[in-house]
């Protein structure tokens, strides 16, 4: 849904973009959607991810959607962030975790093609749930990840990561 008067109206901008219910996960009724961002360089530039994986984007402010998650070979796994890019258009960064399958690996995944192709920004990292990514609001090299056991920072967009816990 979108509102362009302050929550005054409403205009639905999607259709139900959640999974079925059943299957693995029967315990919940629906993958429902978890994270949405909308693109600070590019009005209509939106990507919703959902629990079981599915990330969707439009480029039209909502007109049409395309699957660009599991579909393009991101795991089916909770998507804990999405963040569209404030440096590059096409540019977007995405945080799984696994803890309803009790999977503690580490899933960060970086597209600089609106999630046509994917790559995994994680290595260095220790295996853990991901749960928020941010870039450097100056330099788009710079990139921030917190998790389960800390705060991390990569000079080289997601290449090598260095702890920030410092003597905490």
């Amino acid at each position: 849904m979108r509102s362009r008067d302050r929550g005054e109206t409403w205009k639905a901008i999607s259709p139900d973009l959640s999974d079925e219910a059943g299957g693995e996960r029967a315990r919940v009724p629906a993958g429902t959607i978890t994270m949405l961002s909308e693109s600070p360089r590019r009005a209509g530039l939106l990507y919703a991810g959902n629990e079981g994986g599915a990330l969707y984007v439009t480029r039209d402010d909502g007109a049409r959607w395309d699957e660009v998650g599991r579909a393009h070979g991101l795991p089916a796994k909770w998507v804990s962030r999405v963040v569209a890019s404030r440096h590059v258009d096409a540019r977007v960064y995405v945080a799984q975790h696994g803890f309803r399958e009790d999977d503690f690996a580490c899933y960060l995944h970086a597209s600089d093609d609106g999630g046509q192709t994917w790559r995994s920004i994680h290595e260095g990292l220790p295996a853990q749930a991901i749960h928020v990514i941010r870039e450097d609001p100056q330099n788009p090299s710079i990139l921030y990840v917190g998790g389960d056991l800390g705060v991390y920072a990569s000079h080289d967009c997601g290449k090598t990561w260095q702890s920030l816990r410092a003597n905490l």
